[in-house]
């Protein structure tokens, strides 16, 4: 298990407000890249892709077969009264009805799991994505958003596909069908039929930006309002506690609000379109009807030929409308698919060179070289900053919120990288390094843990996924877990809950210590690890982490500066430079800022 992992699995990433992240606008022209980009999905399911569209062909040609043989029926059996002609035709009918069903069959079987094969592959697709990005990343990027692009979206994408592209290729064969049928029954009134084409291809040009207009409103709300789920969700205990129940309702309320009124106007503009398309198909009808009924009078058509001709009609009215229908799906599928495009074509910020190599073995030197960070660039967080840790050491970071203490462990995961500067690890360029070398080789402790739905024994495998159960129990003796996890009724198989909920915060804390135990990284950071438990769990955990500070590189984050007496170094970090640095009888001597912060916190 790569100690990138480890480091993941511990992160409390910050929740980001509206006002931080705005989502991009999609206002582009469709120009079918998008559709492309769709159906590129489709590219390793191709051959069930064409066995479904041909059978789909299949049924739309039995459907306009079957209208010309009830036409043969009427003007060949019924009018002239031969029954062995009707015989003929209905036993033919039979025939083609059993092909029929079949093929319905066949192709809704090939739909459906192509579907769930589409959203698979754009779920699978989107988390290994999210695993490559960089952190800066997620600190822009709301939880919500992400969720949103991982359920919804795929899913309105698959759809497209699938019962989407059912409709558009039964819709497309009965119209060709259709007109191809009318033109041999009469060409006269199929030439009717023809000119109301551009009357409805004006008329979904006039709906198309409109109704795509207010689905990608609807999506970009669509992620705000799971987001304010998500934020309202995870932090119920402190909304109950500020009584933030009213106010929280009204913000949500507001956003709920606009995205209805946009579903609105999309669903208005849908339902608009529909009745346009059968206001003409229905002046078509009364033309061919009374124009039809005339050629009969005349004895140029055939009672049959103006009933299948109706019938024709209609088969092409609702593909008309199926099309409509599809369209408006269309334009909520694409509205989804930019952004779930968007998603994966979103960079990470870090990245290997081109020519970087795999590191040997940490021996733990690390080095900050005149290095400078901002993460906005008006704004400085590290200027100047240099320091040169020796394998072995422990660093302390104390000092003001905001001063960089964060910053500098971060630079060392290689979670952002030096503006200006070079930060090497044992003598060389960090740069020059892969990053799954260098984060394989750091483990990271937080103030809050984070554990994944199971067992403890599968959660402190995570640091090691080869690790056997006898090396796993090693581990949490050595964290001082073992005590209190074999005192739980199912002991090492004791599950924990999402998020560990089911153990406290002091037991999920000995248990990230166990799993950093078990990583055995050359790297440790330690951040504010002991400051939300009670004192007799802090002496607990203060055992397990001086076992584990033990003969590797460390830098340790303490608001208590009682924790970090016997660190070799301890530096005061304040606006982004090295206020002091020494041990703590050398700080507690020179009386300047270390001693200020620690006589006040003892005063206190």
């Amino acid at each position: 298990m790569s100690g990138f992992s480890l480091l993941i699995s511990h992160l409390s990433l910050p929740t980001m407000t509206n006002n931080y992240f705005e989502e991009e606008e999609f206002t582009t022209q469709f120009n079918g890249k998008v559709l492309k980009r769709i159906f590129d999905q489709t590219k390793p399911y191709r051959k069930n892709l064409y066995t479904f569209m041909a059978l789909i062909a299949t049924v739309a040609m039995l459907d306009a077969t079957f209208t010309y043989i009830n036409k043969l029926i009427i003007d060949e059996g019924i009018m002239v009264g031969n029954r062995e002609r009707v015989l003929q035709l209905v036993t033919l009918y039979g025939s083609l009805l059993f092909v029929h069903i079949s093929c319905i069959f066949g192709f809704i079987y090939l739909a459906a799991n192509l579907g769930e094969q589409i959203q698979y592959d754009l779920r699978r697709q989107t988390f290994n994505h999210l695993q490559g990005l960089s952190l800066s990343y997620f600190d822009r990027t709301p939880i919500g958003w992400i969720m949103s692009r991982v359920t919804s979206d795929s899913v309105k994408i698959s759809e497209l596909v699938t019962w989407g592209l059912i409709d558009t290729t039964w819709a497309v064969m009965n119209l060709t069908t259709a007109i191809t049928f009318m033109l041999i029954i009469n060409w006269k009134l199929a030439l009717i039929v023809a000119l109301i084409l551009p009357v409805l291809i004006g008329i979904a040009f006039y709906f198309k930006q409109k109704i795509l207009a207010e689905f990608r409103q609807v999506r970009k709300l669509n992620s705000k309002v799971t987001g304010s789920y998500n934020e309202n969700i995870t932090g119920v205990r402190v909304v109950k506690a500020l009584t933030r129940e009213g106010q929280n309702l009204g913000e949500f309320d507001e956003l709920a609000t606009t995205m209805y009124q946009s579903g609105y106007r999309a669903a208005w503009l849908a339902a608009l379109f529909l009745p346009s398309v059968q206001i003409v198909g229905a002046m078509a009808l009364g033309s061919i009807v009374w124009y039809g009924g005339w050629q009969v009078q005349m004895g140029s058509m055939t009672v049959g030929g103006l009933q299948a001709f109706i019938t024709y009609l209609t088969f092409m009215l609702f593909p008309i409308q199926d099309l409509a229908r599809v369209y408006a799906q269309m334009q909520n599928s694409v509205a989804s698919a930019e952004r779930i495009f968007s998603l994966l074509d979103a960079q990470a910020e870090i990245t290997d060179r081109p020519n970087a190599v795999p590191a040997a073995t940490f021996q733990g030197e690390i080095e900050f070289d005149q290095v400078e960070f901002y993460y906005k660039k008006e704004k400085s967080v590290l200027t100047d900053f240099s320091l040169k840790v020796t394998p072995g050491q422990t660093i302390a970071l104390v000092g003001p919120t905001g001063g960089g203490k964060s910053t500098i462990v971060n630079l060392v995961s290689r979670f952002y990288e030096p503006k200006h500067g070079v930060i090497r690890f044992d003598g060389m360029d960090y740069t020059q390094l892969t990053l799954a070398s260098i984060q394989s080789q750091i483990a990271m402790v937080l103030q809050t843990p984070h554990l994944f739905s199971g067992t403890i024994r599968e959660n402190i495998r995570y640091g090691k996924l080869d690790a056997t159960d006898e090396e796993i129990e090693a581990a949490a003796k050595v964290a001082h877990a073992h005590e209190f996890i074999i005192e739980l009724e199912h002991g090492y198989n004791e599950e924990v809950g999402e998020g560990g909920n089911l153990l406290s915060t002091g037991q999920k804390q000995l248990i990230s210590v166990a799993r950093a135990v078990l990583a055995n990284p050359r790297i440790l950071i330690l951040d504010e690890a002991t400051s939300s438990v009670d004192t007799l769990t802090e002496a607990l955990l203060q055992q397990g982490l001086d076992a584990l500070l033990e003969g590797r590189t460390s830098f340790v984050i303490a608001h208590r500066l009682s924790t970090i007496k016997r660190a070799d170094r301890i530096l005061v970090i304040a606006n982004g430079h090295i206020a002091e640095m020494g041990n703590h009888t050398e700080l507690m001597e020179s009386k300047g800022h270390y001693y200020s912060l620690y006589t006040n916190q003892f005063r206190n």
